[in-house]
């Protein structure tokens, strides 16, 4: 038995030899079952632990801010969210279609929390995701211009199927910031999705911008075809710190 245990691992179906050693050690558990029945439990077994692995890899990789679960989505009117608006983004329809997801509200409204459950559900169905703070990814391409490196960041941006960017317009866009982001996004138009989030509603996104060519373009990539979820009400961080008295 061990021998075979040892085979089936050098074959790197790890799954399939743990769930033959605990069939062995559980005799007359399948006994009713055919060999085909029993062939097909264990490739079964192997088919999710791989599933599984994979998903954690690529959870390792998207490097999410929070670990925000689609189904702890909550929708409360207030919030000016709706499930059915959620619905196709969750079934992944703007991956399928390369549309980009606009999130905007006030601070505290959930906005990361629901582009790090849209990442999540995303790396659930094998896509692959990166989550930034903006202000760091500016930084990174900034340094690509000086060490040779930025048009291998952007390749590798190119090739992410979900990126989420967080902080959108915390700052105002400067010299060639606006110019490093033209890249990125151009690069994934039509092919990619993007999710931009912010406190700012889109219409004011233009004037943080100093360069007005260049933000038309930016922004016509970015706001094309896209859906906007526009959320509102008091700040959840708010309302997890206030006492009973003044929930009340």
């Amino acid at each position: 038995m061990e021998h075979l245990l040892s085979q089936m691992r050098q074959l790197r179906i790890p799954a399939m030899a743990a769930a033959l050693e605990q069939k062995w050690q559980t005799p007359n558990t399948y006994d009713e079952l055919s060999f085909e029945e029993r062939l097909t439990l264990l490739v079964e077994q192997e088919h999710l632990s791989r599933d599984n692995n994979r998903i954690k890899r690529l959870r390792k990789q998207a490097n999410l801010r929070l670990q925000a679960k689609p189904e702890d989505i909550r929708y409360p009117a207030a919030r000016g969210l709706r499930k059915e608006q959620m619905q196709p983004l969750l079934e992944g329809r703007h991956l399928l279609y390369q549309q980009n997801i606009l999130i905007t509200g006030p601070t505290g409204s959930g906005k990361t929390f629901l582009g790090c459950a849209l990442g999540e559900q995303a790396c659930r169905q094998n896509y692959r995701v990166q989550y930034h703070r903006l202000s760091h990814l500016l930084e990174t391409l900034k340094l690509g211009h000086v060490d040779g490196s930025y048009l291998k960041v952007l390749s590798k941006l190119q090739k992410v199927d979900l990126l989420i960017l967080d902080d959108w317009g915390l700052e105002g866009f400067q010299g060639k910031q606006i110019t490093d982001l033209l890249d990125v996004i151009e690069d994934r138009y039509e092919r990619r999705s993007t999710v931009i989030i912010s406190q700012l509603p889109v219409n004011q996104w233009y004037d943080l911008m100093d360069n007005p060519t260049v933000a038309d373009a930016l922004l016509d990539r970015l706001i094309h075809n896209a859906h906007r979820l526009v959320l509102q009400g008091e700040s959840q961080r708010k309302k997890q710190l206030a006492t009973p008295d003044e929930i009340k």
